[in-house]
């Protein structure tokens, strides 16, 4: 476990609650910019939009965020000039890569930082760097592990979802 401020690289962190997970998230904007993409990955109920809700702080874009499960993406804006805005997408409702590039993701990874839930297996294709995020819940618990580590490569295999991971 680490502890202190979240860094680039590989690391790993047991968040006892919701609001250290929505920490952890802050923390880690403070490392992301414009171009970058963020794929969360877990089971239900792991915390993908409670860290999704603390990156959005952390970049201080406006606007509510919440699942964007029955809308897909949801755009919330740069707080003012100059700073990112931040895409927030729920992959698991899409059917692969055609849907993927229907939401035109490489096109807004050029203002903004694109965070995808349910994404792996799917998102890497955007871009050649981007962070992935692998959220835990322990078993009869709320407590959570997040690891995460910045991957390189674009990777090409679309897998369909019929059901959680």
């Amino acid at each position: 476990m680490t502890t202190g401020r979240a860094t680039p690289g590989s690391s790993t962190r047991t968040l006892p609650t919701v609001e250290d997970t929505e920490a952890l998230g802050r923390e880690l904007a403070l490392n992301l910019g414009r171009g970058d993409l963020v794929i969360l990955d877990g089971p239900l109920g792991a915390g993908k939009t409670a860290l999704s809700r603390g990156i959005a702080a952390g970049l201080g874009v406006l606007g509510r965020v919440s699942s964007p499960t029955f809308v897909i993406a949801r755009e919330h804006a740069p707080s003012g000039p100059g700073a990112p805005g931040m895409i927030h997408v729920d992959a698991y409702r899409l059917g692969g890569l055609p849907e993927l590039d229907a939401l035109d993701l490489d096109s807004d990874l050029e203002d903004s930082v694109v965070v995808v839930e349910w994404g792996e297996g799917i998102a890497e294709r955007l871009t050649d760097r981007h962070l992935h995020v692998r959220l835990i819940r322990l078993p009869n618990s709320d407590v959570r592990t997040a690891e995460w580590e910045w991957r390189t490569g674009r990777s090409s295999p679309i897998r369909s979802r019929s059901s959680p991971s």
